[in-house]
């Protein structure tokens, strides 16, 4: 730990916050301190806010080139010291290495993808139909922006949204989450190694969201918010952006429906379920949280999820043959503790784990809960843990209905061998994405995002740069 950053990130240099405030950094899985680092206030957001706003002309001005291969060494650079960053989300976040070292490459994929972007940014040109004008279309960078990411993939979301940004022409100030500031800081070293220059991208460490974030979003210097976390939140920040009619996007919660019909292949359905339920110890958005098994295989198809559930070993992250890790702290936990109370209370039956065992950290076991009733309060809560819960019906309109019967639509499980079925299913369902017959759906090179109140807009994929682009229209007269 001695090596990391500790201090904020403005202008090219490190220091501490104006005030002198520090906050811990724990373990999730001891519950000790691990460090302390610079806990930014007002004063120190209007410093990165000031440095971000006075790169900016120069950065949009960049060659795209520049731009790009500036992202390409930094990919380079974060595979090169996956093991350093894989050991720092771990010690900060909790999930294991194994899965801590996968998303060091999925962070770096990004970087990659986005340098490729750089250098394709185009626009138009051409006659308008009356014959009068000639229209050329240019695309420019929307400008200074406010990247606020959560604690769960520490790293991979700081990289899905400075990527683009960087692509784009863009400057930033980023707002990591208080509990996993280490991995954003390290990115923040990686990309000044890289080359970036002073000012394009400013790091903020605070326990204080509201009284930094809200003054830069009503300020009118902030052009371009992207955020992901809760619904919630995202609702609080769309109504301090409008004032200034800042720009939005947003990656908000998620209850994904996994639906396995009677015609699944079982092997398949019980591999994705794995997959979409225990990726990230079931601490992701487009976790699997409601799964909707037809009643003729449901049966079987909760033996052999308990049993493989059951199987995985859960303990320290940093300990080698660790398949789950501790939930992020003891408030998450307490929450999942609370929804399957509720569950079981109402008359589901626990098929393996259920309880949090003793001892220090945040753990909490996988679990399977079967018969639950649809007026759990797991039903419509996002879970955020390893459970999950399995009901059971007959035919596909009903199925559909309960999948689309949520706020949210950021992900649905499909598990059918019908390719009609599964052709017809998909368009019903009311998700920005779909996972037939695999239980991950996440990729770089694909655009991420949801309908309904699980957010705005897309990241990642060819589109994802067009978040942080403006296009601008040039009238030319036919003489």
């Amino acid at each position: 730990m001695t090596d990391t950053p500790t201090q904020l990130f403005i202008n090219g240099a490190w220091a501490d916050a104006a005030d002198g405030a520090t906050m811990p950094v724990d373990d999730p899985a001891t519950g000790e301190i691990l460090c302390h680092v610079a806990d930014a206030g007002p004063k120190d957001a209007r410093l990165a806010e000031d440095a971000a706003v006075n790169a900016q002309q120069e950065w949009a001005r960049t060659a795209p080139r520049a731009r790009s291969e500036i992202l390409r060494r930094a990919h380079e650079i974060i595979l090169a010291r996956t093991e350093e960053l894989a050991h720092l989300m771990t010690s900060e976040m909790g999930k294991p290495l194994a899965e801590a070292r996968g998303e060091v490459a999925y962070a770096a994929e990004f970087f990659r993808w986005f340098s490729e972007e750089a250098v394709r940014i185009d626009g138009g040109y051409g006659t308008l139909p009356d014959g009068r004008n000639r229209m050329l279309l240019s695309r420019r960078p929307v400008g200074p922006c406010l990247l606020i990411t959560p604690w769960n993939f520490p790293l991979a979301m700081g990289t899905r949204k400075i990527g683009p940004a960087i692509a784009a022409g863009c400057t930033m100030v980023l707002k990591p989450a208080p509990q996993t500031p280490l991995s954003s800081l390290a990115l923040a070293a990686v990309l000044k190694e890289a080359g970036l220059p002073d000012g394009v991208l400013n790091v903020v460490t605070t326990s204080r969201a509201g009284e930094v974030c809200e003054p830069l979003l009503r300020g009118g210097r902030i052009r371009k918010l992207s955020f992901t976390g809760s619904t919630a939140v995202g609702r609080r920040l769309l109504a301090q952006c409008a004032d200034t009619v800042v720009r939005t996007s947003m990656e908000l919660g998620g209850n994904a429906p996994f639906i396995v019909f009677d015609d699944a292949d079982l092997d398949v359905a019980v591999d994705g379920a794995m997959i979409a339920k225990m990726r990230n110890m079931g601490e992701a958005c487009t976790a699997a949280n409601r799964f909707f098994v037809h009643h003729s295989v449901a049966e079987e198809f909760g033996r052999r999820l308990a049993e493989r559930m059951g199987a995985l070993v859960v303990g320290p992250g940093t300990r080698e043959g660790v398949d789950v890790g501790p939930l992020i702290d003891t408030a998450g936990r307490a929450k999942v503790e609370e929804l399957v109370a509720d569950a079981v209370d109402r008359g589901a039956r626990v098929l393996v784990g259920g309880r949090a065992p003793e001892g220090p950290g945040c753990f909490y076991p996988p679990t399977v809960l079967t018969d639950v009733d649809s007026g759990s309060r797991l039903m419509d809560t996002e879970i955020f843990g390893p459970v999950a819960a399995i009901l059971t019906f007959d035919d596909e309109d009903e199925v559909v209905h309960r999948a689309n019967d949520t706020p949210w639509g950021l992900v649905g499980y499909l598990f059918t061998e019908g390719l009609d079925r599964a052709l017809r299913v998909r368009e019903r369902l009311e998700v920005g994405m779909v996972g037939l017959n695999t239980g991950l759906v996440s990729n770089p090179a694909a655009p991420f995002g949801g309908v309904k109140q699980s957010g705005l807009g897309r990241e990642g994929g060819r589109i994802g740069i067009e978040e942080f682009l403006e296009y601008q229209y040039l009238a030319i007269p036919v003489r």
